[in-house]
Parts: structure tokens; C-alpha cells; sequence
């Protein structure tokens, strides 16, 4: 038992407080293996971005035609890079949420080699399966910056007419500014958070793409407290690490000359800005797995909540996989962890009754 509370985690509802603290430490317990699992996509997303960096300066600076067209092709090679990336990091992510289950059902080691495979063998849908999401989410991302701006206008309209004293109008202009500013999140994180679980669902249930997303809807209601305090987390979390990284960085080009506190880039000399951006990725490595695992509780979490699923769980681990019935067909009953071949079986239909009986018959003789 002593084994067991040391390697496993003990499934129980979690709140936002438990779920970063679960999270920080089964980081700390697998740091080597998740820095190998989440570097990377990062850093062919790191690569992209320097890229992009490069040309855009040079660009700016050429008069040369053949010069234009070969940063516009660096410049495009570097955006893919980094968009591919950014869809590589979600892709991994869903081979980790399976990895996690893993070791939560048979205490099987967290393996970057794992990981990739459970990702590679799903890699198309989940492929479509980020760029649908990522749609929806720009769409919906979108739709509460409109409704923020708008917001934010009607309120500082409304003191404006109201004509009261400066201090009392700077106070309510904060209050307000705030208060629209956390419902406008709320809104978004309300709307996005119906599909954070897209990939664990398809590779821990085996599910389609569109099923994935309609099951993930029906997992995600009531998460958008602990979704936000996830998010607000790791960007903390990212940007102190960041700042830590950064700071001897900026006292270094403040000795030779350069302003590190100048809003835009382009002042910069280009070994600062590129440095600068390889140490933004760099604490991005550093904590994307934070977020990984975060999302990954989160989701086993909604399925204790819901379905049981520690019941179920605690059933896989003592008494194995649900047996397979005859001719392939599915089991009734969903197992833990789908295999592909749970989600290659034709669904599991109640043969009918071998004696129907015929309407007005008795005993169903005709």
C-alpha cells in the first residue's frame, strides 16, 4: 500500500487549490521525462518564431527585390514552423493525457517514447481534431472581445454623462474596467472550455473527432473556475520563469548600450531580440507541462465527478480489462482505457428475444 500512495494518485474530486498543487507535483516527481515529452514542439515553434523574427527585421531593411522574395519565403517557412508547433503541443498533449491514465491504472512509468507513440497512432484526427477547436476558439475568442469592447464603451460612457468628481470617476472607471474584464473572461473561458478535453477523449475512450467534441461538452459543465485558475497559473507561472531567464539578459545588453525596457523589438539589436525570444521558449518548456498534466487531472477529474470513474478505475486496476465478447463486438460496459481495437468494434447490440409474440396471440403462439 505504501507502493501504491507513493507512485499512483489517489482519485478523489479536486478542487482548483488541489488540481495545480496534483499537478506541480507529479511535475516535480517526472521533470526529466515531461522536459523531453514537451520540448519538442516547442521547439520547432521556437524555431518558426526566430525565423520570423529574422526576416520581418530584414525585410524592413532591404531594397533588394531577390532579397524581399527570399525573407518572404523565411518569413512563411516561419510561421508554419511555429503554427505547426503550437498544433504539435495539443497533438502530444493528447498522448499524455492516455500515458497519464496508464500510470494511474497499472502504475506504468510516464515515458516521453509512450507519449509519442500513443500520439502518432491518433496523429489525424487529432490533427483536425486542434484545427476545428482552434477555429471555434478564435471564433469564440472573437465574439467576447466584441462584446468586451462594447461593454467597456457603455460603461465609460455612462460615468462620463454621470458628471462626477475626478476621483470618483478614476475609481469607478477602475472598478469597472475590471469587473467587465473578468465577466468577458468568464464568457470566453465558458465557451472554450467546452472542448479542453478533445484529446484526452480521443485517445483515453477511443472516441471520433466529433464525437470527441460532443463528449467533451457534456464533461465540461461547471469546470470555468478551475479551467481559469489553471490558465491563470501556468501564465504566472511562465512569466516569472521568463523573468528569471530574462533579467541577466536585459543587465547584459543594458551594459552594452541597449534598452531593454523599449516597447517594441525592432531598437533591438538582432542577437538581443533573437536571444530574448529563445529564452521566452526556453520558460515555455520549462512549464508546458504544468498545463499538460493540469488538463489531463482536470479531465479525470470531471469523470470522477460525473461517472465514477474512480469506481471504474479501481475496477480496471483489481480486476482487469472487461472481456471481450464473441465475433469482436464491443463490450456494453466502456472499459477504463478503449485499445484500438474497442474503438474498431461494431457497437455492442442486445440480441433479440428468440420468442416474439404476435399481437392477440397468447403465450406468443400464433
Amino acid at each position: 500500500m505504501a507502493t501504491l500512495a507513493v507512485n499512483q494518485l489517489p482519485l478523489a474530486p479536486l478542487g482548483a487549490g488541489d488540481l495545480i498543487d496534483r499537478a506541480v507535483r507529479l511535475y516535480r516527481r517526472h521533470f526529466m521525462t515531461l522536459i523531453r515529452i514537451a520540448a519538442p514542439p516547442v521547439v520547432i515553434s521556437a524555431a518558426g518564431y526566430v525565423l520570423v523574427t529574422i526576416s520581418w527585421r530584414e525585410l524592413e531593411a532591404t531594397g533588394s527585390e531577390s532579397s524581399l522574395a527570399l525573407y518572404g519565403l523565411m518569413m512563411f517557412f516561419g510561421l508554419v514552423l511555429w503554427l505547426g508547433g503550437m498544433i504539435l503541443n495539443v497533438v502530444v498533449m493528447g498522448g499524455a493525457a492516455r500515458n497519464l491514465v496508464t500510470h494511474l491504472l497499472w502504475d506504468e512509468p510516464v515515458s516521453a517514447r509512450t507519449t509519442y507513440a500513443n500520439a502518432r497512432a491518433r496523429f489525424w484526427g487529432l490533427l483536425a481534431a486542434t484545427i476545428i477547436v482552434s477555429i471555434i476558439i478564435g471564433i469564440a475568442f472573437t465574439m467576447v472581445f466584441y462584446v468586451w469592447i462594447m461593454a467597456f464603451s457603455l460603461v465609460v460612457f455612462g460615468i462620463l454623462i454621470l458628471g462626477l468628481p475626478y476621483w470618483l470617476s478614476a475609481i469607478l472607471s477602475v472598478l469597472s474596467t475590471v469587473t467587465v474584464t473578468l465577466g468577458a473572461l468568464w464568457l470566453f473561458f465558458l465557451m472554450a472550455g467546452r472542448f479542453a478535453y478533445v484529446p484526452q477523449v480521443m485517445l483515453v475512450e477511443g472516441k471520433g473527432v466529433f464525437e470527441a467534441m460532443g463528449r467533451s461538452m457534456s464533461l465540461a459543465s461547471g469546470n470555468v473556475k478551475r479551467l481559469m485558475a489553471m490558465v491563470f497559473f501556468s501564465t504566472f507561472a511562465t512569466y516569472s520563469a521568463l523573468m528569471i531567464l530574462v533579467v541577466p539578459l536585459g543587465w547584459y545588453g543594458y551594459l552594452n548600450g541597449i534598452d531593454p525596457f523599449s516597447i517594441g523589438s525592432e531598437a533591438w539589436p538582432a542577437w538581443y531580440a533573437i536571444s530574448y525570444q529563445v529564452l521566452a521558449q526556453l520558460s515555455s518548456i520549462l512549464l508546458t507541462p504544468v498545463w499538460m498534466l493540469g488538463l489531463s487531472l482536470l479531465y479525470v477529474d470531471e469523470r470522477v465527478r460525473h461517472e465514477g470513474y474512480d469506481i471504474e478505475l479501481m475496477a480496471a486496476r483489481r480486476l482487469g480489462e472487461i472481456p471481450r465478447l464473441q465475433g469482436g463486438m464491443a463490450a456494453p460496459i466502456t472499459p477504463a482505457l478503449a485499445t484500438e481495437a474497442d474503438r474498431l468494434a461494431p457497437k455492442y447490440e442486445p440480441s433479440p428475444s428468440p420468442l416474439r409474440r404476435s399481437p392477440g396471440s397468447t403465450l406468443g403462439l400464433s
